[in-house]
């Protein structure tokens, strides 16, 4: 390996990767036992198709866009690695080989589109969802990724080279991208049969605990691995993303607790991912104090926003906006207050001495994603929706989309009802005689029961 290389970097950011990739099934099974079990399958499935289609993006032409020399002003980088033609194995971005970098980003653009999945749970065809990640990664995330992430010496993304807008991990480029892109479907769609009257309550709650402590668990090299090498700033991050996630569940927890009366194992796993996605862009910039102020403010303001989709009527199924877009706004404008300039940058928050100035930056970076995010997956959803169409029918939507998408279900509960025939036979008497007829046998009495 050529001169600068580190193999404990490597090894560091190849682990953090998969833990990234992991978060992906974590949040398929999170979303999954959110929905009714008719639509457990689906929701699975809609997560998992990510890995595939985004997978073969990046590599034809996504990393290049992201990551590639800045071709326009900041907006967007050049077309040098399509494919991936021109990339040495011995080749370094930094400590790290390039393709060791390009797989631990690839994942942060697989999870992204899957996180939008959830506002659109129950009533999407499959075919469409697939499209639609198609399109929107290469017109949405790809050159937000370029923003945000890609530095190069005052060249780089505007939002982080010539704004100075701060993102460590992914706050506006994944969770505030994704939950604002959320929005626009849900609207594109439009509401669930049935919202607001019937109950569409998680069918599995244990699968949503499994999911987020997936999530949790993954959540240490999306923001630790940010770092791009096993240093002090890895470690401060990996601080401050548990510290943060802890405090949101707190925040959560008695938020609910006081509005509704109950603490939920729904309300502490939505809290626990409101903490991450809140400390994600500012995991390297405050202190585990800050840490603890912005899960608090972060667990109660994603708990009250969730609200607002009954009042302002439009049907975000799994709370996507009201965590990720709330929680990811919150978190990237919270670096304007927190931030200490001791971590991984040296501008300071209005806190610190820092006046209002980066707070401006953050507030731009904020309002130019989420306006990007949801124009353009309002356009692309509507294209969609009036070519192929969107939406399933509402017969589909009704029956279950498992079976009309997928031709499976994900539980088999025909064996269930055949242990209970037989159950009931073998307890039932003995066959009536003739003298009796089959509305006064108890057996059949007690078998239409």
């Amino acid at each position: 390996m050529p001169s600068g290389f580190s193999g404990g970097d490597t090894a560091f950011v190849l682990i953090s990767a998969a833990l990234v990739m992991l978060m992906t099934p974590g949040l398929a099974f999170f979303y999954g036992g959110m929905v009714r079990v008719k639509s457990a399958l689906n929701m699975l499935a809609m997560s998992f198709i990510a890995l595939g289609i985004v997978t073969v993006l990046w590599v034809l032409f996504g990393f290049s866009i992201a990551f590639g020399p800045d071709s326009f002003h900041g907006l967007i980088g050049d077309f040098s690695m399509v494919g991936m033609r021109h990339i040495g194995m011995n080749q370094l971005s930094g400590t790290i080989p390039v393709f060791a970098f390009s797989m631990f980003q690839l994942m942060f653009a697989v999870i992204t589109p899957a996180l939008i999945s959830g506002a659109i749970a129950d009533r999407a065809k499959f075919s469409a969802w697939a499209v639609f990640i198609a399109f929107w990664v290469t017109v949405v995330y790809f050159p937000v990724a370029h923003w945000v992430f890609y530095t190069d010496n005052g060249k780089g993304g505007w939002l982080v080279d010539h704004v100075g807008a701060l993102d460590f991990a992914g706050g506006t480029a994944v969770h505030l991208n994704a939950g604002i892109a959320g929005l626009a479907l849900a609207l594109v769609l439009g509401k669930r049969v049935g919202f607001k009257k019937d109950p569409m309550r998680p069918h599995s709650l244990p699968l949503v605990m499994l999911g987020s402590g997936l999530l949790w668990f993954g959540w240490f090299g999306f923001n630790a691995g940010s770092a791009l090498a096993a240093n002090g700033l890895a470690g401060l991050a990996f601080t401050n993303t548990q510290v943060a996630t802890a405090s949101a569940m707190i925040g959560w927890l008695i938020f609910e607790r006081i509005k509704h009366g109950a603490f939920t194992t729904l309300g502490a796993a939505s809290g626990a991912v409101a903490g991450l996605v809140g400390i994600t862009p500012a995991c390297a910039y405050i202190s585990p104090l800050g840490a603890i102020a912005l899960g608090l403010i972060c667990g109660v303001l994603c708990a009250w926003a969730i609200s607002l989709k009954y009042k302002l009527g439009f049907d975000d199924s799994l709370d996507v906006v009201g965590v990720h877009a709330v929680g990811g706004a919150v978190g990237a404008l919270l670096i304007g207050l927190l931030a200490t300039g001791g971590g991984g940058s040296a501008a300071k928050g209005l806190f610190y001495g820092g006046g209002f100035a980066q707070l401006g930056k953050q507030a731009i970076g904020v309002g130019a994603v989420g306006v990007y995010s949801f124009v353009l997956a309002w356009i692309i959803g509507m294209v969609i929706q009036k070519t192929m169409g969107f939406r399933v029918s509402e017969e589909v939507e009704i029956a279950g989309i498992d079976q009309a998408e997928h031709a499976e279900s994900a539980y088999d509960f025909s064996a269930v009802g055949a242990a209970l025939s037989k159950a009931f036979s073998s307890s039932a008497p003995a066959a009536p005689t003739a003298k009796k007829t089959a509305a006064d046998s108890p057996a059949e009495t007690k078998v239409d029961a």
